[in-house]
């Protein structure tokens, strides 16, 4: 999650500024503190003292431990009962109440569900990608955030022959 953060804050400090740089006030016999510029951060209108700039928040993770983290959420929906395996099926149409009519025929039209396939199924993916609750990846494109952030997961039975494969190379 610390990837998907945009990271685009940004503030002005003393030298993004727009202001004359001449001395506001001389140096001595005034009473006040000493002042050089118009930009001082303790002057209304100054620059920020070390504000927040741009930067890429995301960092390296390690492949196996992201096939263990994969793992360990997909082992904790199973525990609680939460993952489906349903036959293959196709959708002659593009039709969101068609597959509405699928999901609800499995009691999960009300709970968020994630639909994993083997291959892009357009006409699957075009029916499911109106329904908020609805979200249709490929096998190959599992990740833990989509598992866990679901409810329940609908494995299509030739997905798993994929899955399979991407977690036997431990």
């Amino acid at each position: 999650m610390a990837g998907q953060r945009q990271g685009t804050h940004d503030s002005k400090e003393r030298s993004d500024i727009i202001g004359s740089t001449r001395k506001i006030k001389r140096q001595k016999g005034t009473g006040t503190a000493r002042a050089g510029s118009i930009k001082n951060p303790m002057f209304r209108g100054g620059g920020r003292i070390f504000g927040p700039h741009p930067r890429d928040y995301s960092f390296k993770l390690n492949k196996k431990v992201k096939r263990l983290a994969r793992k360990s959420a997909l082992s904790y929906k199973a525990q609680e009962k939460n993952i489906l395996v349903v036959e293959d099926f196709k959708l002659e149409n593009p039709k969101t109440k068609d597959f509405k009519e699928i999901l609800k025929n499995f009691n999960i039209d009300s709970n968020k569900t994630l639909v994993v396939l083997n291959n892009s199924d357009e006409n699957i993916y075009l029916s499911a990608r109106n329904l908020q609750k609805v979200k249709v990846l490929r096998a190959e494109g599992i990740n833990t955030y989509e598992i866990l952030n679901a409810k329940k997961i609908v494995f299509v039975e030739s997905s798993l022959k994929t899955i399979v494969e991407v977690f036997a190379k431990n």
